[in-house]
């Protein structure tokens, strides 16, 4: 395979002995400069500037922010970022991510998102993705494209993409020891290196992550190495990546709304008696190349390779190996004089999936029940214009097309019925859009766009029984406004997507799946909203506010009910005060709606508001340190909850607790 050697390149470089590392004098000289001084801030400010000239929502995550304190889960890490809902299922590394309602239904792992490391693609060839395959402090920062303003990525799902940007030895200080502790059991280390030479730098993070967890039966250990080696060409650069993440985590599962209000802390007792859990380890080597053909031609391809094995014991033992690999292109052309800019690209993605399943004997592998041969490709092409039709106001036209293949061989008959599929899935996604910058740091923008998204392995066979369901897609509209200036930073977005068949993973009463279904026509619309205003040097107060309203559509069964799953409403604020090297940051989340738990809204998980209180500081530039405290009122809350069709007002085993009250302390030291 034509990776073969990029792995091979990559395990040389990052074995061999790295150069010296310049002094500070030094950067000056360097043939490529991505920071200002020592700051280390450029790259984020260079982002920034890149994603206010879309047409659409799109924002950027400073990881500097989230590092000053504890930075274990997505919450921590995009729990401020404007449009993105995101909570903890189990205290830490699963979430719940969704933006505009993607993966409305999918109450485990991921769909609906595009995740990506600079640029490649992180997801497996079905769509599907994993948490714990994310480092959030082996980021620079973070780039969410919300919607259709992922075309250039090739990203054409409801909710868009989200980009992790990696480190560079340019891009942060040569050496970094990280070491949170705290309660529960709660520990987390991170030791990174940097450097650059002549032509040359690399990055490499190692960290571990264990905890005892809020809950019983909640331990969780994660280890993850991420490091990555550029060299310079000319013009351009090259730049090979190497993952390696071992991850083991214990599930609590969901409990009913009396029992968490008796005892948040116990776990599912099907939890324990099956011993559920997910484990798996991953490897994924990538390349991505840029190459500078002009001054106003850019070319970047990616390749990428990964390898996971997963041992899951839910209601059945799933055990799952797994091959994907793939390639994106993507090539820009700017026309300085008349401001129009065009870009294009394809992505060409393939996965294969060995997936058994046993009779689950308190967590250990029964009797066969099934097993399939999966295969997932994936081909896109996409291309976007971007008309000045004024200095100040751009058109954007954008269109994308994409044929996606899902295959699977049973290899284990039961009953006599043999559940192979074979199924094809073509989708077309335009966009129109319009930018307009009536002053200096602030942009308004419309568009209107189709979104496509085919069922992911998870969707089709991810409960007891194959379930061959439709892709869905949706019809939105957006208009906004983004403010960047030196006192406020602002992005405000009103939406609406109109969708057709959109998945709906439903359970049955005790939380098992039962399958995926398509609902004929269900509507999406809400505000995404996020706020940061300084004042002065010392005052900072911060926000980030979504309102959510996902309904059906006159349906047939439901009418016009809420979609279980999401909080109609969620805030963030935090008012930060710096009194010299020290800072002091209270904090509150707050639901102020019940959220709807089945589809027939009979069963609602209350309202609740949490209370935080962060102090910390620097000490001689060299020095970070942090108290963070949580859910100081030691509430007792449903941070998400299950799915089901209809709970016939009855209380079901659908609620995830959050944490009690909890003190996290951290301690960095930068060289």
């Amino acid at each position: 395979m034509p990776l073969l050697p990029l792995s091979a390149a990559a395990a040389l470089a990052l074995s061999a002995t790295p150069p010296a590392t310049p002094d500070a004098a030094d950067w000056s000289r360097l043939p490529r400069v991505d920071v200002a001084a020592a700051t280390y801030t450029a790259p984020v400010e260079v982002a920034r500037q890149r994603l206010g000239e879309i047409a659409g929502a799109a924002n950027v995550v400073d990881a500097e922010r989230y590092r000053e304190q504890r930075a274990s889960t997505l919450a921590d890490a995009l729990g401020y970022a404007a449009g993105v809902f995101v909570q903890p299922r189990f205290g830490a590394e699963e979430s719940r991510l969704s933006v505009r309602g993607s993966g409305l239904q999918r109450t485990f792992h991921l769909r609906g998102l595009e995740l990506l490391q600079d640029g490649v693609y992180l997801n497996q060839a079905d769509g599907g993705g994993d948490f714990q395959a994310i480092e959030p402090l082996a980021a620079r920062y973070v780039e969410i494209y919300r919607g259709a303003n992922a075309l250039h990525y090739g990203a054409a799902t409801l909710g868009g993409a989200i980009n992790f940007v990696s480190p560079t030895g340019h891009s942060v200080p040569p050496l970094d020891l990280r070491l949170e502790s705290g309660s529960y059991g709660y520990l987390r280390g991170q030791a990174a290196l940097a450097g650059v030479g002549d032509g040359q730098d690399y990055y490499a993070s190692l960290s571990a992550f264990k905890q005892d967890g809020f809950r019983d039966h909640a331990k969780q250990e994660t280890y993850r190495l991420f490091a990555n080696y550029g060299i310079a060409l000319d013009p351009g650069e090259t730049r090979f990546y190497l993952a390696r993440v071992t991850t083991n985590s214990a599930l609590p599962g969901s409990l009913t709304w009396s029992e968490l209000q008796a005892d948040p802390r116990r776990a599912a007792p099907a939890n324990l008696s099956g011993d559920q859990r997910r484990d798996f380890e991953l490897t994924r080597i990538a390349n991505r190349s840029t190459f500078e053909l002009g001054a106003d031609n850019r070319l970047d391809i990616g390749l990428f390779y990964a390898a996971k094995h997963l041992n899951h014991p839910i209601f059945q033992v799933i055990v799952q190996d797994s091959r994907d690999f793939g390639a994106n292109l993507h090539w820009r052309r700017e026309n300085a004089e008349q401001g129009h800019v065009f870009s294009a690209g394809l992505a060409l993605i393939a996965g294969q999936v060995d997936d058994s399943r046993y009779v689950n004997l308190g967590g250990e592998r029964g009797a066969v029940t099934n097993g399939f041969n999966n295969e997932a490709t994936r081909y896109s092409v996409f291309a976007e214009q971007q008309y000045s039709l004024t200095e100040r106001t751009a058109l954007v036209l954008g269109l994308q097309a994409s044929h996606n293949r899902r295959e699977a061989e049973d290899r284990v008959i039961t009953n006599a019925r043999n559940e192979s599929y074979a199924r094809t899935y073509t989708g077309i996604s335009p966009k129109l859009g319009l930018r307009h910058e009536p002053d200096a740091g602030i942009s308004v923008f419309a568009n209107l766009s189709r979104s496509y998204e085919p069922p992911s392995f998870g969707e089709l066979a991810g409960g007891p029984q194959v379930t061959l369901v439709d892709a869905q897609s949706a019809i939105s509209a957006e208009a906004g406004i983004r403010i960047e200036r030196e006192h406020l930073s602002l992005d405000a977005v009103l939406y609406r997507a109109g969708l057709r068949d959109e998945l709906l993973s439903l359970t049955d009463a005790d939380g098992n799946p039962r399958g995926t279904v398509n609902a004929a026509r269900t509507r999406h619309q809400g505000l995404e909203f996020g706020a940061a205003w300084r004042l002065g040097d010392a005052i900072e107060i911060r926000t980030a506010y979504l309102w959510n309203d996902f309904r059906f559509d006159g349906d047939p069964v439901y009418g016009d009910n809420r979609l279980a799953g999401i909080a109609p409403q969620l805030l963030r604020a935090e008012l930060r005060w710096r009194l010299g090297s020290v800072y002091l940051a209270p904090s509150l989340e707050w639901s102020p709606q019940r959220s709807v738990v089945d589809h027939a809204n009979t069963l609602t998980a209350p309202a609740y508001a949490i209370a935080g209180l962060r102090i910390g500081g620097d000490w001689q530039q060299r020095w970070r340190w942090f108290v963070d405290a949580r859910n100081l009122g030691d509430r007792r809350y449903a941070a998400t909850t299950g799915v089901i069709a209809n709970a016939r007002g009855q209380d079901s085993r659908q609620f995830l607790p959050g944490d009690g009250r909890s003190v996290y302390f951290g301690l960095e030291w930068q060289r």
